[in-house]
């Protein structure tokens, strides 16, 4: 089939990815710092071939994009651009050298939504590094687009979750003992009246989604689209679900953010307010009409396989 390099193959969408690309047919390459394994064992991986490369280190010495296009690909996934500057380097590059570039950004390219669920038309107004960087990649990747000069498309996913590690939690940040207390039916207080949302996504689902993009190129050249669950969620309507899945009834307590925010981990309580902060809601109506996209989990779902996964391990504990 195609020579797909992937940068960044060994995380959460890579270990759902490559092995759609192998069992597809396609030739796979997976360039890594070599500092992580996937995150779940899978005999596809025995016929991918492994380019160690740190970006940063090769961006710094000016060889990095280069280094990626000797590699002759036919299509490139990059999971790991986080700077415009990284994005201006690789695309002049590969510049009339490869048949489509998949870009992986982020829903957090919106900022806060006026109409929801948001389209991928909605006037963007992103806020913080993150968000900012990520709007201004998807800008100069989309201009290089319509121009003709690279074949791009973009997937923005929601909160990315699945088993191996620490779901976005009902409380808005990451740590599992969230989880702990809702199974044990003890007292969880969120900020607010708890009805902000969040939209989770599962790592199978972005892999569907760049594995779509893939297979309908003509309709996804030139486009972004959202990558989430079928359906945002409140924190209020997570907790207390995640507290149903132990036969329990949540016990739950609401306080102004600035009285929440006091008796929370300041790392915690900033996690809480970034995603917060945005409420993501995203339609994914268009991946839909335009690529068939269908994800296979709801967020519930999603975070279910994680939580138990955890269970597993005896981090999160039920009694």
């Amino acid at each position: 089939m195609s020579r797909v390099v992937i940068i960044g193959g060994s995380g959460h969408v890579g270990t759902y990815l490559v092995p759609r690309l192998v069992e597809t047919g396609h030739e796979v390459v997976n360039v890594t710092r070599g500092k992580r394994a996937p995150y779940q064992a899978n005999a596809a991986w025995r016929s991918v071939e492994t380019v160690v490369l740190d970006r940063a280190e090769a961006e710094k010495a000016g060889t990095f994009a280069d280094a990626i296009r000797d590699l002759k690909p036919d299509i490139v996934v990059d999971m790991i651009c986080f700077l415009p500057e990284s994005a201006e380097q690789l695309a002049g590059a590969l510049s009339g050298q490869v048949r489509h570039l998949v870009h992986v950004g982020t829903i957090w390219v919106h900022g806060p939504s006026v109409v929801v669920p948001a389209p991928e038309t909605q006037t963007r107004r992103p806020f913080g590094d993150y968000g900012t960087r990520k709007a201004a990649i998807e800008t100069f990747l989309m201009d290089a687009a319509q121009r003709g000069d690279l074949p791009v498309t973009i997937v923005h996913p929601g909160h990315i979750v699945g088993p191996g590690w620490n779901p976005l939690n009902p409380a808005g940040h990451f740590n599992p003992e969230v989880f702990t207390t809702l199974a044990q039916g003890r007292e969880l207080a969120l900020a607010n009246f708890g009805m902000e949302t969040v939209h989770h996504v599962h790592a199978d689902d972005v892999a569907q989604m760049i594995m779509k993009a893939l297979a309908n190129w003509s309709a996804a050249v030139g486009e972004a689209f959202h990558t989430v669950s079928p359906g945002a969620i409140s924190l209020r309507g997570y907790a207390e679900a995640v507290a149903g899945w132990f036969g329990k009834d949540a016990a739950l307590t609401f306080l102004p953010w600035e009285e929440w925010k006091a008796k929370q981990n300041p790392d915690e309580a900033r996690a809480t307010w970034e995603h917060i902060s945005r409420s993501p809601n995203a339609s994914i109506e268009k991946a839909r009409r335009l690529l068939g996209y269908a994800p296979r989990y709801t967020s519930l779902e999603a975070v279910r396989e994680a939580v138990d996964w955890l269970i597993a391990k005896g981090v999160v504990k039920t009694e």
